[in-house]
């Protein structure tokens, strides 16, 4: 064989193998969206497209179940969680970067240590210190485990490196102090990170299971995950009221990756390098 063929060869063989990669990942997100449409009775029928497609899933949805305060539950915890994590990362990240001080290294490496901790051995103390406060059954209470992460932080930090002192020492001579420098210099300039952070948090919080299903009482303070799971009994499952409920959770995702597509792809590109 000439090397031409077997380019061509090589290349036919990749994009194969992508195809298969693709469908093994989007045939379970249709089968979702269609499972959705379809009828209790034809729940089981391996016709990927249902034969007499129905809204009445979606209806169900908001007559047996509070599932629009849901919806508004998740859209709480998760923005609220996200803009936290974008806050005090970013600051933690440029405190520890750019401001010289003693202990900083530890300091840091301490914050990264906490990554290799697993969140099943932290539920008990959280789960302690939030009952204590009071704050279980609470928006702050679903919160709080994830109002600044240790990734974040050093993501951040990382990025924050990368920015030229000369750049703030400039902005220090215009008369800004340390804050206003962090703001008005370095955020703009870690813009690609900032939103890799934002939609991984998002993502995290949106989807969080264990630890809302541990801290909320009350049905009226149900994330979407929860609520969800309220469908599902050990011998009855509703499917189709599960996949078109999450059919609706996967809407402000999308929507988000589709505005910040471009900001994601590249902070994430960019920390690879880094």
């Amino acid at each position: 064989m000439t090397y031409s063929q077997r380019r061509t060869l090589g290349q036919t063989a990749t994009y194969i193998l992508l195809v298969l990669g693709a469908v093994l990942t989007v045939f379970p997100f249709l089968w979702m969206i269609a499972t959705a449409f379809k009828p209790s009775t034809d729940i089981y029928s391996l016709a990927l497209i249902p034969k007499a497609p129905t809204l009445a899933n979606f209806a169900k949805l908001f007559d047996h179940a509070p599932f629009a305060t849901w919806f508004m539950n998740s859209v709480v915890v998760a923005g609220l969680t996200t803009v936290s994590v974008a806050f005090f990362d970013s600051l933690v990240g440029y405190i520890l970067a750019k401001v010289e001080f003693k202990g900083r290294n530890i300091i840091f490496f301490a914050i990264l240590s906490s990554i290799m901790i697993p969140t099943e051995m932290l539920i008990i103390p959280w789960y302690v210190g939030a009952t204590k406060v009071g704050i279980t059954d609470t928006y702050l209470g679903i919160m709080f485990p994830g109002l600044m992460t240790a990734f974040g932080v050093f993501l951040m930090r990382q990025f924050m490196e990368a920015i030229p002192n000369d750049l703030l020492d400039a902005g220090r001579i215009d008369g800004l102090g340390e804050f206003g420098i962090w703001w008005r210099v370095a955020m703009p300039n870690v813009r690609p990170a900032l939103a890799a952070l934002g939609i991984l948090t998002f993502l995290g919080s949106w989807n969080a299971f264990l630890w809302p299903v541990i801290a909320i009482d009350s049905p009226a303070m149900w994330t979407l995950p929860v609520g969800l799971s309220y469908f599902s009994y050990e011998n009855f499952n509703q499917y189709e009221l599960v996949m078109a409920g999450a059919t609706m959770a996967v809407i402000p995702v999308l929507v988000i990756f589709a505005i910040f597509q471009k900001q994601i792809i590249k902070g994430i590109t960019l920390t690879g390098i880094k």
